[in-house]
Parts: C-alpha cells; structure tokens; sequence
C-alpha cells in the first residue's frame, strides 16, 4: 500500500487584466488564476488538480483547498483509488464541513480538485488518459460514483443505467471516430469585450481560417455596441454561420428578454448566461420568451441538485459543465446523465486557465459511454495559456483531438507554479516592483 504524505497548494495567477483577455460584462479585468493541488504519495507520483477564479479571491480559494486536502496525509491511496464513489461521499457530507456549503460555493469547489486530483492520479497509475479510462468502465461502475440524493424524483440510478447500457454497444468504434475526426472546438477567443472592432474583425477571420465553424461573443455592456460588435461578426462569417453570445450575468429578466430581441437578427446558436445562474424561474421565463433562441448555462451553476431544476423547468436548453464549478468528475458523470436524460446537449464551459485541458475528458466520455453522439455538441477553446500545461490542449482545425497522456491534464510545468505564484513569484514581484517605480514622486531640482 501507498501512503498519501504530502499536500502542496499554490495561490497561481497569471496577469491577464492586461490585454483585456476574458473580459465582459461582468468581470472587465479578469487575472486568470488557480488554486493549483498537488497530492504526492510515497510511491512517488501525484496527482494534480485546481480550482479556476479570476484573480482576487484566488487566495481564500487556495486556503479552503489546503484545509479540506490536510486531512487527506497519512491515508492510503489504494483504498480512495478502489472507491472512488465513497471517497466523494465522505468528502461532500462531512458532517462539519457540508455547514459551509451545503455542496456549493469555495468548499465544494475546493473539493472538485482534491477529487479531480485523485482521478489524475488514478489515470496516470493505469496507463490512461482520464476520458479513456472513464469510457472502460461499466455502467455498475459508473453509477457507484454517483449520488442520487435529491434527484430521484427526477431521474432514478435505474434511469441512469438505461442510458448507460443503451451506450454500451459501439464504444470502440466511438473511440476510434474521435481518433479520426476529433470533436468540435467553437472559439470565445474574437468575443472578449475589452477588444476593439479593429481585434473583434482580425480574430473573426483568423477563427474561421483556423476551421472554427461556432463562434462566441461577449454582450451585455451596452446594447448599441452588441448590435455594431455583433454585426460586424455576422458580416465576416457569412450568413449561416453560429454565434453565440454570452451575457455573464449581466440582466434581469424583462431586460434579457427585451435586449435579446434585438440581437435575434443576427441568428444566434445560443444565449449564454443571461442572468444570475441561481435564478432557476427567470431562466425558465428568459427561455420561454426568446424561442427559438435556446439558452445555455452552467460555468456557475453550483451543483447536480441546480441542473436537475434548470432541465425540469426547461430554464436551459444547452448545458454548460465546468470542470472546476461543481465537486469534481464524479458530479460532472451525474451532470451528463441528467442532460442526456432530459434530452439536452452539453457543450462544457472552458473559458479559463486549464478549463480545455479539463473538460475535454468530459466531452470524450459523454460521446464514448453516456449520449454516444456529437450532434449539436462542440466543446468552448480559448487560446490563453496552454503552454503551461505539461501535456497542453491539442485544438487544431477546429477540433479538440483526444489526449493519450496519462491523468487528466491537470498538471502545470514546475517552472510556472514558481514564476506565477502569488504574490512572491518573479512575474508578480517584477510587476510590483514595476508599480512601485512608476509610483514614486520625482524629486525637483534643488
């Protein structure tokens, strides 16, 4: 057996305010960040996992995930690896720390990495990357991960099992399409909101010379500048072409309704977020009142027992899984099964550090063992920050192409986790440094 003996957490931030990338209505100077795990064992290997913010705040993050995953040295890794379920239970109700939540907010996401810390490790010790090791397993597996508290009025692990024995036969030849075609990537990278038209225009066209074939925009700020933004957008890509726009939040619900109306000329794939991600009746009233328009959400909806509600009000019609939101793969399977139960498609959430690298196993095992299709599904890539992924993202004619490393694609590069640490790392003590220097008064001449 093998011992978990050491737990390393880095508060890691990289400056992204400064080119405005992931900026919108909501959040103008967003610094990508992470609260990055590391679990090492005595066998010496890990596993790696993270909670993605946006800069302030990233530090009460770090801390939540260093308190819940303290507790994790000294156990054996065996026994957590074997029942991966049971390890995710005993997490998600413990008894003291579930007052903090229950099962939402800086807890739950901090264990979403401890868990999706524990798969990478798990992925890595079988030779396998996480989607093709969640795609091996049965459906008797796969629904022992699982929770069913508070859902079974809505779907049942017997309704679950049905979709997960109607997917059973085809999976290698499953695996195989994605091998050959890949799956489909859209792009957020022309849409920030802090870009001019001039950027919004050259990114347009890079997107589709890059094979794209969805797009995604930021709105919500001023309507007259979505309906200038959004027009030039539509004139490059031509008519037919998707674009989705992404709200953050940012209306009411008259309002949404009423804004939307006068984006609908420019044929949307989707509205995103158009409210606060709680609110499961004005989702539901939003939806009703700009079909055809579907309304897709999810990056900030706070666990299964949130989806379960959004799909039985039909408050959306596209689901958004992030893998950092909830409490780590284990409720994401259970996320893909309620949409695919409703009848609803998921396109993940990946807009943030390390998001693509994540989700994308996700995607893969929902097509292999869950929906066992690709219809009217495409998973978010923006072009910011791989390269410090040990094994980055592979995005390319427009697909994302199925990993091979083993794990989950968590792991950062050592030399990253040092220089982007907060604050004391060099890239953030150069930058205050920098800010200090500006600062100081110049002292007249004598």
């Amino acid at each position: 057996m093998s011992q978990i003996t050491a737990i390393d957490v880095v508060d890691l931030r990289f400056p992204t305010s400064a080119s405005l990338d992931g900026s919108d209505a909501m959040n103008p100077d967003p610094d990508y960040s992470a609260a990055y795990l590391i679990v090492s064992t005595d066998a010496g290997d890990a596993g790696h996992g993270f909670v993605f913010t946006i800069g302030r705040g990233n530090d009460i993050q770090t801390e939540a995930v260093r308190v819940i995953a303290e507790t994790l040295v000294g156990r054996e890794v065996e026994p957590i690896l074997t029942d991966m379920g049971g390890f995710w239970r005993d997490l998600v109700h413990d008894s003291q720390l579930r007052w903090l939540g229950p099962e939402k907010g800086v807890s739950h996401m901090a264990i979403g990495a401890i868990v999706n810390a524990m798969w990478d490790l798990k992925a890595k010790r079988a030779g396998l990357p996480l989607w093709e090791l969640l795609a091996g397993m049965s459906p008797e597996e796969i629904l022992d991960l699982l929770d069913f508290r508070y859902l079974s009025d809505f779907m049942t692990r017997d309704d679950a099992r049905a979709i997960l024995d109607a997917a059973e036969p085809g999976k290698a030849e499953r695996i195989a399409e994605l091998r050959e075609t890949g799956y489909m990537a859209y792009t957020t990278t022309p849409g920030w909101l802090g870009y001019s038209d001039e950027k919004l225009a050259r990114l347009c066209r890079e997107a589709i010379d890059e094979g794209f074939s969805q797009i995604k925009l930021k709105v919500g700020a001023n309507r007259d500048d979505d309906i200038r933004r959004l027009g030039i957008a539509r004139e490059i890509c031509g008519p037919g072409f998707p674009i989705a726009i992404d709200a953050n939040q940012h209306w009411g619900t008259a309002e949404a309704i009423d804004w939307i109306g006068d984006l609908a000329r420019f044929d949307l794939r989707w509205v995103e977020e158009p409210t606060s991600p709680d609110d499961i009746l004005a989702h539901a009233a939003i939806q009703q009142g700009i079909a055809p328009v579907p309304v897709a959400t999810g990056e900030h909806c706070q666990n299964r027992i949130v989806f379960k509600q959004m799909l039985e009000a039909d408050g959306l019609r596209v689901m958004q899984i992030d893998a950092t939101r909830v409490a780590g793969v284990n409720e994401n399977i259970t996320n893909l099964l309620l949409a695919a139960h409703a009848g609803v498609p998921v396109c993940p959430h990946a807009g943030g550090v390390g998001l693509c690298e994540l989700v994308q196993h996700l995607s893969l095992f929902d097509f292999v063992a869950v929906s066992a299709t690709m219809d009217d599904r495409c998973i978010e890539y923006v072009d910011h920050l791989h390269e410090h992924f040990v094994t980055p993202v592979d995005v390319h004619d427009g697909r994302y192409w199925p990993p091979s490393a083993p794990g989950a694609g968590a792991e950062i590069l050592p030399r990253t986790l040092t220089d982007f640490a907060y604050p004391d790392g060099p890239e953030w003590a150069a930058r205050t440094a920098s800010a200090t220097t500006s600062a100081t008064p110049v002292p007249e001449s004598a």
